[in-house]
């Protein structure tokens, strides 16, 4: 699979070559700006024999549109297409700041996507609702979860108020989250989010089809971790943040690089930060155990606790009318 992240202009729908762009074209990623560009970026790589990550929001349906338009060149079906849109416009109000539009029509923007996926693009992830941001903009483990999901429910109040069906869509949502060095806390962290998700989609928008209430997550490891000092020891810290995400029940992984203080990591810090997901994968065994801390009671307790203090915020921002509104 491939992850594919965009530069500033990109993100926020500008020409690389528009005023307001000066300075940040290519910066923290790939400035697309045509057809062409999206062309180059993919050339050589057959699309229906990868699953592609687009970590962007506002622009997510330009870019989405762009990728078929690719796929379509090569030859390939729609239909045979895999991967995700991170298409999670409300954390870019509350963290990121990469919005264009008023929250209302960017919701609008979402829910058709989803509609249009649903008929046309059956193995694409329409959404990863993100709490990554939200915690390296400084939140707790609890405001992670809870504003992750608030959002969350958001986006299903909208997909339903615009006729698409929960048990369909709901299989095609995802959530990406942040790994903090408190290891025990984040191990129960994903477990928590897992739990709640899961009642949320049941009990609060009927959904019945189990995948549906599943919460498939994505983690990465903390950016804001990492120090510029010492940057050998990152690599400790990202395979512990990356163990905790295993022992969460995270589907898919990012390791970050022990360099990513100082600059864009070298190939070398790269290699480390692959061969540390699979030591992790294929020479400790903990990812052939489903729940393998579950019953300890210090993590048992802990996910009680996170469960409990995220459900309170999410009634909270239900008082005030939604996550859109709050």
């Amino acid at each position: 699979g491939l992850s594919v992240a965009f530069d500033l202009p990109t993100q926020i729908g500008y020409d690389s070559d528009h005023a307001m762009a000066t300075g940040e074209v290519g910066k923290v990623g790939v400035a697309i700006d045509s057809l062409q560009d999206m062309e180059t970026l993919f050339d050589g790589i057959p699309l229906d024999r990868v699953t592609t990550s687009m970590t962007i929001n506002a622009t997510a349906a330009t870019l989405l549109a762009l990728y078929i338009a690719v796929a379509k060149k090569q030859g390939v079906s729609p239909a045979k297409l895999g991967g995700t849109v991170q298409n999670d416009i409300l954390k870019e109000y509350i963290a990121r700041g990469t919005y264009i539009y008023p929250p209302q029509p960017s919701m609008r923007l979402i829910t058709d996507l989803f509609a249009y996926c649903e008929s046309e693009l059956p193995r694409w992830n329409t959404i990863s609702i993100s709490g990554y941001h939200i915690r390296e903009a400084g939140s707790t483990a609890v405001q992670e979860v809870a504003f992750t999901l608030a959002d969350g429910i958001a986006y299903v109040q909208a997909a339903i108020e615009s006729g698409l069906d929960v048990n369909k869509f709901g299989m095609q949502l995802s959530f990406f989250f942040n790994v903090h060095n408190h290891f025990i806390e984040e191990v129960a962290k994903f477990r928590a989010a897992r739990r709640l998700w899961a009642r949320i989609m049941r009990d609060r928008f009927q959904a019945t089809e189990p995948r549906a209430q599943m919460l498939r997550f994505h983690a990465q490891t903390a950016g804001s971790t990492l120090t510029a000092q010492q940057p050998d020891n990152n690599v400790i810290r990202v395979a512990l943040q990356a163990l905790a995400a295993v022992l969460g029940g995270a589907q898919s992984l990012h390791t970050n690089s022990r360099d990513e203080a100082l600059s864009l990591p070298t190939e070398e810090s790269v290699e480390i930060a692959l061969r540390t997901q699979q030591i992790i994968a294929s020479e400790t065994n903990v990812s052939k155990v489903i729940d393998p801390v579950g019953g300890a009671y210090a993590i048992e307790a802990l996910t009680d606790t996170i469960e409990e203090r995220a459900s309170a915020y999410i009634q909270r921002i239900d008082d005030m009318g939604g996550a859109v509104k709050a």
